[in-house]
């Protein structure tokens, strides 16, 4: 896979594929020295001048702006997780999402306001598929409110199960369960995504659903 050129003209568009663009730019993050043109301008506007380049497709400026916050978005992620692992994935995704969104910031806020929102907003929606993902592996797996794991072996020895339980559906029903339970999509949604109709998603989850139960309740 190419990398992105150091440097676009200031004019030229954001590239065809922002979030491979961003990734690519987040992977080559290093100590490097920037630009005297980026050093430059963080020395006279550390935010508006670095957002007005990226918005005219220079992905150096963009760089600079992933080192001027990263301490802070990973700390925030860090604060929200408790997880180092799951901290950085989010981190890296707020940073994609900024990317491919940099051409609708304006300017009512302060950059690193809108970029702290959005990476909130990354927090809060993986909070949201973490206690979906918790729900579902205790419902499958024959669980009542009582005999629930409390502790955070018993919750991790619980997800194993689920997982490996998953990677032993057909490819597609598998896909169909991932779709609309864990990610939240609707049977159209999903239809959609998978290129069937909503019937077939609908048949394909439920027999995932029987064939997880049976193998999640029979114990050892």
């Amino acid at each position: 896979m190419n990398s992105l050129p150091a440097h676009l003209p200031l004019g030229d568009s954001l590239p065809a594929d922002p979030a491979d663009a961003a990734q690519k730019i987040i992977q080559r993050i290093s100590p490097a020295g920037w630009s005297d043109r980026l050093k430059a301008s963080r020395m006279d506007d550390p935010d508006e001048t670095l957002v007005r380049a990226s918005q005219n497709g220079d992905p150096a400026a963009f760089e600079a702006l992933v080192r001027q916050h990263q301490r802070m978005i990973h700390s925030l992620t860090y604060r929200m997780t408790g997880s180092l692992a799951d901290a950085e994935d989010l981190a890296q995704d707020a940073f994609i999402r900024a990317y491919e969104q940099i051409a609708q910031y304006r300017g009512g806020a302060k950059f690193s306001t809108w970029l702290y929102r959005i990476a909130i907003n990354a927090c809060l929606n993986w909070r949201q598929r973490e206690h979906r993902r918790l729900e579902v592996h205790t419902q499958w797996a024959g669980c009542t409110a009582a005999d629930r794991p409390e502790s955070s072996n018993g919750q991790a020895d619980q997800s194993l199960r689920v997982q490996a339980a998953l990677l032993k559906l057909p490819a597609r029903q598998r896909a169909a369960v991932v779709l609309t339970v864990y990610d939240g999509l609707n049977h159209a949604e999903a239809a959609q995504a998978l290129g069937c109709s909503e019937t077939t998603v609908s048949w394909r989850v439920f027999a995932a659903r029987r064939k997880l139960k049976s193998w999640l309740q029979t114990r050892d």
